[in-house]
């Protein structure tokens, strides 16, 4: 017992002595002005004169495409390279997203990356080798002064370390940015035999993407944004060059050669680069919350749910919402059941239980389905798997995902919604307490009918295929409809391929009143 004592006495010491760093002085940088002269600012000039005051949208809801999107435009780069992420692993893509950086670097790019310092545990060495970078500068946000174990941080600063950066966005020379709802990981890019994500981003042209440099600047500079080199040891030559060459060997590994053959194939910026790439010119504002969030002292006005909400005003006709972790709670099952009696067609699609990777927040969303089902909105819930061939694109490579309607083991992660067919909105918001209350998001909101029409023609024809219908039977107990192209629906009435013990522990968190944290 004294051992266990004086075990947990030291260990309480060493986090009371875990302060963080002072944030002044920092190096001041903004998004470079005057990057039209760039092989990007030449190649998108024409398109955004043509459109004045309109952003050029292409979605990507391709796995593969999307990774070799963020590639293809670190290649492309002449000036800057300004990029922000909620989660960056360390394993393929992330190792050969960060060579791309590197390589950008090394050509004179200057790089600036800023990473949510909740998930870079096992990533201090390799950060510290690119800020050591001349040309590389790396950030942290609301960052962990203990750097292991991080979890013993919660102990004495968890107001602040509960939360976090949830903001995603890729930007090349302030003219081409990629914003949505992956991160960096295999499971983002379909490079792993587990469950890979289905998710939705889009790369942009215009004078949305000055505004989202805008908003980089602004975390950047933040109160909430620390400069690694004072969190994480330094890297001296020879760390440097083994991280160098770690890069190096995954560009080779037998591995890569999926990835390497899907940025190879990939078409999206050399199109872009030749002014061929197909676009959607529509009016696109970005909506953000003010970072000070991150400490708790953001204005009503400034969060995005906020912007949202006056953006969006109220829906007359038809509401199509894609969130993976959907917890509405009380406020909004009135939100969607008001809407529902004015007349105003709601349908939802969220994670199945079995395809849902944080089993709390399907207990926080489990306990609201039949009153919004009462009201009539239409629950659907994506499965782990679907026996639908993949859709096949022309001149594309083999192992393509279905992008947003989902692959095998597939787990649904794109944020989106559209509202009375002619306004959509990509991003990194769930609807969920967290995104709303804790987490700090970032998103455009799209005046196109033609991208929240097809928003719609998938709830219409995929989601009934790919997803269980959730309904109430005459008895108002929950039944889950799955639906196929060759054969009658199947009812179920229990979450369907769940065992026993994973839906008991979803009936005793649902009584938990743990909604907020999630």
């Amino acid at each position: 017992m004294f051992r266990v004592l004086l075990a947990a006495g030291l260990m309480m010491g060493l986090v009371g002595c875990a302060q963080l760093p002072p944030r002044a002085p920092r190096p001041e940088s903004t998004a470079l002005t005057g990057p039209a002269d760039t092989r990007l600012g030449r190649a998108v000039a024409p398109a955004v004169a043509a459109h004045p005051g309109l952003t050029g949208i292409h979605p990507l809801d391709d796995a593969r495409d999307a990774f070799a999107a963020r590639v293809l435009l670190a290649d492309a780069a002449d000036r800057s390279l300004d990029v922000q992420y909620y989660i960056w692993h360390r394993d393929l893509s992330g190792q050969l997203l960060f060579a791309a950086l590197k390589d950008a670097a090394d050509r004179g790019v200057r790089v600036r990356l800023l990473l949510d310092d909740n998930n870079t545990s096992g990533l201090d060495p390799a950060l510290a080798a690119l800020d050591a970078h001349p040309n590389i500068e790396v950030r942290l946000f609301n960052p962990f002064p203990l750097r292991g174990p991080r979890m013993l941080g919660y102990l004495t600063d968890f107001s602040r370390l509960n939360r976090r950066m949830h903001n995603k966005s890729f930007t090349a020379d302030n003219q081409v940015t990629i914003v949505g709802g992956r991160n960096v990981g295999d499971e983002y890019f379909g490079a792993t035999d587990g469950t890979v994500f289905s998710d939705l981003d889009v790369v942009a042209a215009g004078p949305a993407v000055q505004e989202v440099s805008k908003e980089f600047d602004r975390y950047w500079s933040s109160e909430s944004a620390y400069p690694a080199a004072r969190l994480v040891p330094p890297a001296d030559d020879a760390a440097q060059a083994a991280f160098a060459e770690e890069l190096a060997r995954h560009r080779v590994a037998p591995e890569t050669a999926g990835y390497v053959a899907a940025v190879r194939e990939s078409d999206i910026v050399q199109a872009l680069l030749a002014g061929r790439l197909s676009q959607e010119w529509a009016a696109t504002q970005l909506v953000s919350d003010d970072p000070a969030k991150g400490l708790d002292r953001a204005e009503a006005k400034g969060l995005l749910t906020h912007q949202v909400g006056v953006i969006f005003g109220s829906p007359t006709a038809r509401v199509d919402l894609v969130s993976p972790y959907f917890v509405p709670e009380q406020t909004g099952v009135d939100l969607f059941t008001g809407m529902q009696a004015r007349g105003v067609k709601v349908r939802i699609l969220t994670n199945a239980l079995e395809s849902n990777d944080v089993a709390p927040v399907h207990a926080g969303y489990a306990k609201w389905r039949k009153p919004l089902l009462a009201a009539g909105v239409q629950l659907f819930e994506l499965k782990r798997q679907s026996d639908l061939p993949k859709k096949k694109k022309k001149d594309k490579g083999p192992e393509k995902g279905n992008g947003m309607t989902g692959s095998s083991a597939s787990s649904l992660h794109a944020k989106t919604f559209a509202a009375d067919g002619r306004r959509a909105f990509v991003g990194s918001f769930n609807f969920d307490p967290r995104s709303a209350r804790l987490n700090t998001e970032l998103g455009l909101i799209i005046d196109s009918p033609k991208l929240a029409q097809a928003i719609g023609t998938v709830f219409d024809q995929d989601v009934p295929l790919l997803a269980y219908e959730v309904k109430l039977d005459t008895s108002g107990d929950l039944v889950w409809i799955e639906r196929s192209e060759d054969g009658p629906p199947i009812e179920y009435t229990r979450e369907p391929h769940t065992g026993i013990f994973k839906r008991a522990l979803i009936q005793v968190l649902s009584v938990l009143p743990i909604d907020w944290l999630l």
